[in-house]
C-alpha cells in the first residue's frame, strides 16, 4: 500500500534576505521549524533548520531501517544502530556529498558481514534512491564494541 506524506511550508521575502516556517507535517510529530538561507549556507544557522538537514535526518532514519531489516532477515538482528548522516550543500552547485556512518552492535556477525550489510543498504534504502544523483555518497561502517 503506498503512503503519502506532506509538508507545508510557509516562504516571506527574497531567498536571501527571506526565511520560511515549515507550518505542519503529515503526522504532526515535526513542531513547527524556522528555515532560511544562512541556515543552508552558514555554520550559524540562528536555530534555524535546512532543507538538507532534513535530509540528513531522513538519510539517516532510512538507512537504518533497511540495514536493520538487512540484518534480521539474513538471521542476526541488530541491538542497536547508532547512523548519522552528514549532507554538503555548496551555494551554487547543490548537495555535493553525503556521508553517512553507522556503528552497530549485532551479535553473531562479523565486521566484514556487518559493512556488507550496510553497503546493501546504503545501496536499496528508498531515500538513497531518491538521492541516487548526488555526486557522492560515503559510508563508514563499524561494529560498535
Amino acid at each position: 500500500m503506498a503512503t503519502d506524506r506532506r509538508a507545508d511550508v510557509t516562504w516571506n521575502g527574497s531567498l536571501i534576505d527571506g526565511h520560511g516556517t515549515i507550518r505542519s507535517t503529515t503526522s504532526g510529530a515535526l513542531p513547527e521549524l524556522g528555515v532560511s538561507w544562512a541556515a543552508r549556507s552558514e555554520d550559524e544557522t540562528g536555530g534555524k533548520t535546512s532543507p538538507e538537514e532534513l535530509i540528513a535526518a531522513a538519510h539517516a532514519a532510512c538507512f537504518s531501517m533497511a540495514l536493520s531489516a538487512g540484518l534480521a532477515k539474513a538471521g542476526t538482528p541488530p541491538e542497536e544502530l547508532q547512523t548519522s548522516a552528514t549532507v554538503t550543500f555548496q551555494p551554487g552547485e547543490g548537495i555535493t556529498k553525503i556521508a553517512l556512518t553507522v556503528a552497530g552492535r549485532v551479535p553473531g556477525i562479523d565486521a566484514a558481514a556487518f559493512e556488507e550489510a550496510a553497503e546493501g543498504a546504503k545501496a536499496n534504502c528508498p531515500v538513497s534512491k531518491a538521492l541516487a544523483g548526488v555526486p557522492e555518497i560515503t559510508l563508514d561502517a563499524r561494529l560498535a564494541s
